[in-house]
């Protein structure tokens, strides 16, 4: 007996020992692609998009990127404070990179080496032995670990836990060799986790010396203000002035200037934000020449104040560049934590009562395209399909969540309310108030009116930007129907707190579209971020048929099943009506000074801030002349 069982144990030994000599890893390369394989073979020299001649000097002077007018800190992964702009793209790096020219791929930037597990239960990274953080230290797997563990804290943004739920374990392997192993299978969490930024622990340790920011202390992590951050970006930070801008220096010492990933990428000397008070004083400034580039996003600005001598004389000159982005959702979003809004009945007249037609002619001079979709604009929308009936793959999906879903789903997708004829706003308003008449609101006194005689009252949360004129066009709309709209403008931190804390009843807002989404769904529309303050689902949405849907998106084997998947959770999105879609534009509408030059080819899947960024530079003779 006793002999038996020693044979079999040396039998199933080398059982195994075969095993792990035959194994392969599903991936073990230069990057990952989530499905499919890499469109850069190893060794590549660089990425198309990019122009690895392209000469390194000069300044970039950009306005504001978005609708902040000061900051507070240099920490841009925690809840409290607004960051200064720039730090994300120009001083923070990830063990990947993503591709600009193709959906879902990942190339390696801190790490040499990427090995996903046969199982997919785990992703192991190699870090470059070359990666330095500014500060001269080598980035070790231990910097990665402790990078992983601030953003897990309760003082980062949610996204962060939100993204990284099905993350088990994080370890150590070695001093160059760390591993993530997983709760399940998803193809996406290789990406995910590769993408997180990695900065050094010794980023808020005091030195002792009087004169830093600190006094000399140890700051937490998500106290952090204005210590340097000291991480492995091709920029660090110059000089700064809270309420008026930031400067950023190329690193002479960067690490990783001669990698595949980063030739021709970030090639001006210094890049320079400057912070105007208002989007009039910004226009005006760039037609003035105080700044290099400007990205327009709207219509009316675009079609008439991009005008004037300089224009003329070919000094600043506009384009319009295409690109094939989802275009994600945009719209009123509505607080279904308000109880105003949790009727679909009341979620749908709201919606009937948003004219885009007129919109688009008065406001946007034909611009855009009506929303449709949280995926628009690609191959994901259920809108895609020819029938607008579900397809055999999403009832497969949908047929569970049947008990916990309206009729609706099962049918053909309806179109966003139109008002071209034979419709018109008329015969929108006359639906709606049939729909708020069954959800118990009549009109009474001079005000829509619930059975206790409450008015229907709500505010529109803005931050003065570009959607003033809309809401209040659409604020006309809902009067006709006895709503009262009360629009309130504030500033654009008070604005973000608000947002926050979840506490303001609409807004405007665009969420960002994605080539293949995954576990970002989790934290815009999974219930447990719902009640989690600072968190993407900002509309509240609790479900249990969304909650189901977004796992069959993360369960995707392939590109198939991803449309499939995404097509079902975006039908019921659609149905449920927690948004009044907006608007989209298939392509980039930029000013630019014509000192600035861009590469022969345009990346597929790009943002216009980002493309000019990472892969624009200044003529030799400009550049010349502005070191002078």
């Amino acid at each position: 007996m006793s002999v038996r069982v020693a044979t079999h144990k040396r039998f199933m030994a080398l059982v195994s020992l075969l095993a792990a000599i035959c194994a392969t890893p599903a991936w073990a390369a230069h990057g990952y692609a989530e499905y499919g394989d890499l469109k850069y073979p190893a060794g590549f020299s660089n990425f198309g998009y990019l122009n690895p001649k392209a000469p390194i000097g000069g300044m970039l002077l950009l306005g504001n990127p978005d609708r902040r007018t000061s900051f507070d800190k240099f920490n841009p992964f925690t809840i409290k404070g607004t960051s200064a702009p720039g730090l994300n793209q120009l001083v923070f790096e990830s063990l990947l990179i993503t591709s600009w020219d193709e959906t879902a791929s990942g190339y390696g930037l801190l790490a040499d080496d990427v090995t996903v597990a046969p199982d997919e239960l785990s992703v192991t990274f190699h870090i470059n032995p070359r990666a330095r953080f500014s500060n001269g230290d080598r980035v070790r797997a231990s910097d990665v670990k402790y990078s992983y563990d601030m953003l897990m804290g309760k003082g980062a943004s949610p996204a962060y836990r939100s993204m990284t739920a099905d993350v088990a374990k994080v370890t150590v392997v070695d001093a160059s060799t760390i591993r993530f192993e997983f709760k399940r299978k998803n193809k996406e969490l290789p990406l995910i986790v590769g993408g997180l930024p990695v900065f050094s622990p010794k980023w808020g340790k005091g030195s002792g010396k009087p004169d830093d920011p600190d006094g000399g202390k140890d700051v937490a992590f998500d106290k952090l203000t204005f210590q340097d951050p000291i991480a492995s970006g091709p920029y660090v930070i110059e000089r700064f002035d809270p309420s008026r801008g930031i400067t950023f220096r190329r690193n002479p010492e960067y690490w990783g200037r001669d990698l595949n990933v980063r030739r021709g990428s970030f090639n001006f000397e210094r890049i320079q934000y400057k912070l105007y008070k208002d989007e009039t004083a910004r226009l005006e400034a760039f037609k003035a020449g105080e700044y290099d580039a400007m990205v327009e996003y709207r219509a009316k600005n675009w079609a008439k104040s991009y005008v004037g001598v300089k224009f003329r004389s070919g000094e600043l000159i506009k384009s319009e560049f295409p690109h094939r982005n989802g275009a994600g959702m945009q719209g009123f979003v509505m607080n279904l934590r308000r109880p105003l809004f949790q009727d679909l009945r009341v979620r749908k007249a709201l919606a009937l009562a948003l004219d885009f037609e007129w919109l688009n002619r008065q406001l946007f001079y034909g611009a855009y395209r009506r929303l449709d979709s949280y995926f628009a604009n690609s191959e994901l929308a259920a809108s895609d399909s020819l029938t607008g009936m579900p397809s055999k793959g999403e009832l497969a999906l949908l047929e569970p969540l049947r008990s916990k879903l309206d009729p609706e789903v099962f049918g053909v997708l309806p179109a966003p309310p139109s008002t071209d004829p034979p419709s018109s706003l008329r015969d929108n308003l006359r639906q709606a108030r049939r729909l708020l008449a069954q959800a118990g609101w009549t009109y009474a006194d001079g005000a829509l009116r619930n059975s206790k005689g409450e008015p229907f009252v709500f505010e529109m949360l803005d931050d003065g930007g570009a959607m003033s004129r809309v809401m209040a066009a659409y604020a006309r709309n809902l009067e006709k129907l006895g709503i009262q709209v009360n629009q309130r403008m504030t500033d654009f931190a008070l604005y973000q707190k608000r947002l926050e804390e979840f506490d303001f009843d609409m807004i405007s807002l665009r969420f960002p579209d994605s080539q293949s989404p995954g576990n970002e769904l989790k934290d815009r529309f999974g219930s447990a971020a719902a009640d989690e303050a600072g968190s993407d689902n900002v509309i509240g949405l609790k479900s249990p048929a969304v909650d189901a849907l977004i796992d069959d998106v993360l369960r995707a084997d392939n590109r198939d099943e991803l449309v499939t998947a995404s097509r079902a959770f975006d039908r019921v999105l659609m149905q449920g009506c927690y948004v009044i879609p907006h608007w989209y534009s298939a392509s980039h509408r930029v000013a630019y000074n014509k000192n600035l030059m861009y590469p022969d080819r345009l990346p597929y899947y790009y943002s216009a801030e980002a493309w000019v960024l990472t892969a624009w530079w200044r003529t030799p003779e400009s550049a010349q002349s502005a070191a002078k």
